[in-house]
């Protein structure tokens, strides 16, 4: 649904360069030249009588000039006429009749002259009527008495006027008079009447004339029409009211459009079709008019000549006429004669040819006057409807004229002979700009003139050779045409014009842009409405070109509408209605191009009402019901749901009927007796449901017995001595009738016993008092109105009232599956006992206390329910090492019965639940305490506690795992003879009879020795530790002065000798392994020492190796001392691995190392 398209400049350019070839022998004006005639009055000019004449005359020639006029073939002297002037430097005539002067005193035919000294044009003759509009003559109409069925024709006849005028039709009030297929105008502006029916009768039938020229309407007096009516109207087959007879003849000429017509009589109303003998109606050019009555052809020729056959039909038979049409033709140009302009001593010719039917004849004259008696001149020659001139000389400039006429009209044409020698002239300017669109043909100008005529040839460029080959087309006019410009072509072009007489040339510029182009064109929608429309318009254009956009909506210009919102490149309509349907166009255009893409939007609603509902076919139990569907809203109606409404027993309230599909406007609907229905429709498509339409005519349906009882009877007891008997009423429109009641029937089931009865009202529930508790009744409603009962209903079980069980279960058995499951048995009781529908048992269960402790807390009370007759039931959840009680019920309906005594149980021991909590305090250097918390669930008599642990080391390694089993009455335990500076990880949980329970898990770690760490920090602090420390560091300075002279030098030592092994020593004095100095390094084995360490105040201890060497982290160590000799601080130097929880361990610096980070 979307269209696209792109104009270039080339069209325009196109219809230019035709032009361009027309005028392309015009002479300029500064040379000498015959007149041409540049603009005249029409032939058949019709003038307002009101107004001043004006007749036309312009032209041109070197030098000016001059003009005459004849009037009715005489010499016109205006000098003499003081009403008539003639414009300055013009030959248009100017009559004033403002003077009381009449126009019909200036008709006539008049013929202009133009002349110079190199010859004279003439004009057409012009013939002059002024437009007429005469009154309506008196007349005495009298009224015409139609009989029903019958044709009429109401005659118009108009005042001849000039031109004719337009006929119409009109009452009173100025109002049209309805036209169809029965009643329409003829083209004489006849009212024409098929059959008249009583409508028809009115006193104001008023034909009217309007004179389009003077803006005058006349009226026709009142025609008045009585139509009387017979019983039966006689039908008619159908006769032609005109043309009359079988046959008649029409002319048209060649160019005009042809309309035949036929107009029939006859009840019921006559169609017309229309066809042509031994052929067809020409396609894109026929049209049918007034009801089909009136054929149309525009624009005919010759090959539209033929019979043409109208045929009125209608159901009693039908009638013909015959139409024998003959296209004749005015006399029409095959070649006009042109302006000639030849050099002294050339030859050429005049060429006019025309044709028409019948064929034209052709005459020539010279500077107005007939050829054959005009002056004589050798150079030229005439040849039927050419003039041959050779050898040419300046006497022989002459204005020639060509008249071709028949018996339908005539033509006539000016052509100058212009004997010049001129040197070539361009007349392009210079330097030009002509700008193209890239891929489209580029059309350079080169106007010139020149006697002899030039020759003109093309260059690219300042310097390059002349333009040839198929990618050039050179135009007899001078225009240099390139088929298919490209970027490449872009260039100055220059025009080189030369004859015997001389030669010039002119540049001129090409610019080749690049195309406008839609690179998002705007896309089909379907919209809802009210809601929001958006169409994108994004454009890529040549930079130099400036574009502007224009929105079009279905051709027009966008609604004057502030909904409509024009962005850079999108169109946006906010809250779309239904008028915004349509197409929309984006158009872009620059001064060289223009493109344009389409979208259709479409919106849709929900369906309109459907309409005019009628009910027909009424019976007692059905009807009927058809309806006109409302507007689609451009989205098709997929259903329509049919509702009613009951005003007898729920007015106001609608109910569903039933549904048909869209393409059904008709359903026949069951009826239920007693009802007064009103029907309405509602459509529906996929964007909705419309609103409902308008409801039908209220329908009354008869009374009848009920079609049907109660439904959803039941029996149910509230009380242990009743039974109360319920159903659903039946609603309004399922009474049949009024009066509507119940018979309600019940019996003791099982016991032979007769139906009692009793009639109720309009209710939905009777109780029937003192009955045995809970037994089985037979139970029947019946419907029954004043008409009669329903049909016999069927029967329903229902029971009496329970009342609470009697019997509590006996022989309740527990049997323990495990510590935390028990299964419980029972006996059934006796089904008499239960008093009631047996829902199930019942099982309450709490516990006593638990055995591991002999505390009692606050009973909570479980309930377990099995449905139905079952003995037994699981108890899941039980806490081990407990005792239990718990007893059984009935229930019913009513509620629950007797408990069975309580029985008590016991559930077996478990595994005890995890150590409530494990601390580790007081880390030494080979000890830890352990304290813990007995687990919170013992679950049993715990027997023991299981305590686990392993050292880990600094690669979070697992060493060899120690097992201690403690007494269940310890609460805590000193580990003894541990590893100092060692992490541990202990494992710790409980135990009863029956197994562990879950672990506890924690870390610790011991601590470092005191007296080696203190030992540590007096050797790093000893003066003579100082002393060395300088004097290593002097004899490095010493090394580094010594170096620095002999590099001075030049000479040889062997740190220069390894400098020459690099690029530049002085960047490198340190190795990148070990940060020592040139060739010097510290070969020695760091020791390693004892180690020691301060356990942190929480529970948390870091993994240590054992082995490892605090050298391993004594490389660039920033830290310091406590007090009492422990290091603190962040290790950095070696990357150590990553330790098991947060904190890291402390270790002492190696004096080694603290030396090399002196250094």
């Amino acid at each position: 649904m979307m269209k696209m398209k792109s104009i270039s400049a080339s069209k325009a350019s196109l219809v230019f360069f035709l032009c361009q070839m027309i005028s392309a022998l015009d002479v300029p004006l500064d040379l000498s030249q015959p007149p041409t005639i540049t603009q005249q009055s029409p032939k058949d000019y019709i003038v307002d009588p009101r107004e001043n004449i004006v007749i036309q005359c312009e032209a041109k020639g070197k030098p000016p000039p001059s003009f005459s006029w004849t009037r009715n073939g005489t010499h016109f002297d205006i000098d003499k006429d003081a009403q008539v002037t003639m414009k300055p430097n013009s030959g248009t005539l100017v009559v004033n009749i403002m003077n009381g002067v009449k126009a019909e005193a200036y008709e006539g035919v008049y013929q202009c002259t133009a002349r110079n000294e190199r010859g004279a044009a003439i004009s057409n003759n012009i013939v002059i009527r002024p437009s007429r509009s005469p009154l309506w003559t008196k007349e005495k109409l009298e009224p015409n008495h139609v009989r029903e069925g019958d044709s009429l024709v109401l005659n118009c006849r108009p005042p001849v006027g000039l031109p004719p005028p337009i006929i119409f039709w009109m009452d009173n009030a100025f109002q049209r008079l309805p036209q169809s297929e029965r009643v329409s105008q003829g083209l004489n502006g006849d009212l024409y009447f098929s059959n008249v029916q009583p409508e028809d009768t009115r006193e104001d039938y008023i034909c009217y004339a309007r004179f389009n020229h003077t803006q005058t309407i006349q009226q026709k007096q009142p025609i008045s029409v009585k139509v009387f009516s017979t019983k039966p109207v006689t039908e008619r087959p159908p006769v032609l009211l005109t043309p009359t007879g079988s046959t008649s003849n029409k002319v048209e000429l060649r160019g005009n459009v042809l309309l035949l017509e036929c107009i029939a009589a006859g009840l019921p109303t006559p169609v017309i079709r229309w066809i042509k003998e031994g052929g067809e109606l020409p396609a894109n050019r026929t049209f049918f008019e007034n009801f089909k009555k009136t054929l149309k052809i525009v624009d005919v020729s010759e090959a539209d000549t033929g019979n043409y056959k109208c045929i009125a039909r209608n159901a009693l038979g039908s009638t013909h006429h015959v139409i024998s049409v003959t296209v004749k033709a005015a006399p029409y140009w095959i070649t006009a004669p042109r302006n000639l302009v030849l050099s002294p001593g050339e030859d050429g010719t005049l060429i006019c040819r025309a044709n028409g039917n019948p064929k034209p004849s052709i005459s020539w004259l010279t500077n107005g006057v007939p050829i054959a008696i005009a002056p004589e001149d050798p150079s030229r020659k005439v040849d039927g409807d050419t003039i041959i001139f050779s050898a040419v000389q300046e006497r022989s400039s002459a204005v020639y004229q060509c008249n071709a006429s028949n018996e339908y009209g005539y033509l006539l044409a000016n052509a100058f002979v212009n004997v010049l020698a001129e040197p070539p002239r361009i007349l392009t300017p210079t330097n030009k700009l002509y700008q193209v669109i890239a891929d489209s043909p580029a059309l350079i100008d080169c106007a010139y003139f020149g006697s002899p005529k030039p020759e003109i040839e093309w260059f690219k460029g300042v310097k390059g050779s002349i333009l040839r080959g198929n990618e050039y087309v050179f135009h007899d006019n001078g225009t240099l045409e390139i088929p298919v410009a490209q970027k490449d072509s872009t260039g100055t072009y220059t025009c080189v014009a030369r004859n015997k007489l001389g030669k010039t040339q002119n540049e001129v510029q090409l610019e080749v842009k690049d195309p406008t182009v839609i690179i998002k064109q705007p896309e089909y929608k379907v919209i809802q409405r009210s809601a929001q429309a958006s169409f994108e318009c994004v454009i890529k254009h040549d930079p130099t070109l400036m574009p502007t956009v224009i929105w079009l909506k279905d051709n027009n210009e966008l609604p004057d509408d502030e909904r409509f919102l024009v962005g850079k490149d999108n169109l946006t309509i906010m809250n779309v209605t239904d008028k915004d349907d349509g197409t929309y166009t984006c158009i872009v255009n620059t001064t060289l191009d223009s493109v344009s893409a389409s979208a259709v939007l479409t919106v849709v609603a929900r369906p309109n009402p459907p309409l005019d509902l009628e009910l027909t076919g009424q019976l007692e139990r059905s009807i009927e019901l058809s309806w006109v569907p409302g507007e689609e809203n451009n989205s098709p109606i997929t259903n329509f749901v049919i509702e009613y409404e009951d005003g007898l027993h729920e007015p106001g309230v609608w109910h569903y009927q039933t549904e048909v599909p869209g393409s059904q406007t008709t359903v026949q609907l069951k009826l239920s007796p007693y009802v007064n229905y009103s029907f309405r429709v509602i459509a529906v498509n996929e964007i909705g449901r419309s609103q409902p339409s308008e409801p039908s005519e209220q329908y009354l349906t008869k009374s009848a017995n009920p079609d049907e009882n109660p439904s959803n009877v039941q029996g149910i007891g509230s009380e242990p001595d009743n039974l109360v008997i319920t159903w659903e009423s039946l609603k309004g429109f399922q009474s049949n009738g009024p009066g509507l009641q119940y018979k309600v029937s019940w019996r003791q089931k099982d016991v032979d016993d007769e139906w009692t009865s009793v009639v109720v009202a309009n209710v939905s529930k009777y109780i029937v008092s003192g009955t045995p508790t809970f037994v089985p009744y037979e139970i029947k409603v019946q419907a029954l109105n004043d008409l009669g009962y329903a049909p016999e209903p069927s029967e329903v079980i229902g029971h009496s009232g329970e009342d609470l069980p009697m019997v509590a279960p006996g022989n309740v058995q527990v049997h323990v599956i495990n510590s935390t499951l028990a299964k419980v048995h029972w006996d059934p009781v006796p089904l008499k006992s239960v008093r009631g529908h047996l829902q199930g048992y019942k099982v309450y269960y709490w516990k006593v206390q638990s055995l591991s402790r002999r505390s009692k807390r606050h009973v909570e009370k479980k309930i377990l329910t099995f449905r139905g007759n079952k003995t037994f039931g699981m108890l899941p959840g039980l806490e081990p090492y407990s005792s239990y009680k718990l007893n059984v019920r009935v229930v019913n309906g009513k509620g629950e019965g007797p408990a069975s005594p309580d029985k008590v149980f016991k559930t077996p021991e478990g595994v005890p639940s995890s150590p409530s909590f494990l601390k580790i305090t007081n880390p030494t250097l080979d000890s830890l305490t352990l304290e813990w918390g007995s687990p919170t669930h013992p679950n049993g008599v715990l027997t023991s506690y299981i305590l686990k642990f392993q050292p880990i080391n600094n690669t979070h390694e697992l060493g060899p795992l120690v097992e201690i089993i403690i007494p269940a009455n310890e609460s805590s335990l000193i580990l003894k003879n541990l590893n100092y500076s060692t992490r541990y990880k202990f494992y710790f949980n409980a135990q009863t009879s029956v197994g562990s329970g879950s672990q506890i898990t924690e870390e610790a770690v011991t601590i470092m020795d005191e007296a080696m760490a203190s030992r540590q920090v007096d050797i790093a602090t000893q003066g003579w530790f100082i002393g060395l420390m300088c004097a290593v560091a002097l004899l490095i300075l010493i090394l580094l002065i010594v170096c620095f002279i002999r590099r001075n030098k030049g000479g040889k030592y062997p740190v220069k000798e390894k400098e020459d092994a690099h690029a530049d020593p002085e960047i490198q004095p340190m190795k990148e392994d070990d940060g020592t100095f040139g060739e010097y390094s510290d070969a020695e084995d760091h020791k390693p020492l004892k180690k020691g360490s301060r356990t942190p105040s929480d529970r948390t201890v870091k993994k240590e190796d054992s082995d490892d060497s605090l050298v391993d982290y004594g490389e660039g160590v920033n830290g310091q001392f406590n007090e009492d000799g422990s290091f603190i601080g962040q290790y950095s130097g070696k990357k150590e691995k990553e330790p098991a929880e947060g904190n890291e361990s402390s270790e002492a610096p190696s004096p080694v190392n603290a030396m090399n980070s002196f250094v």
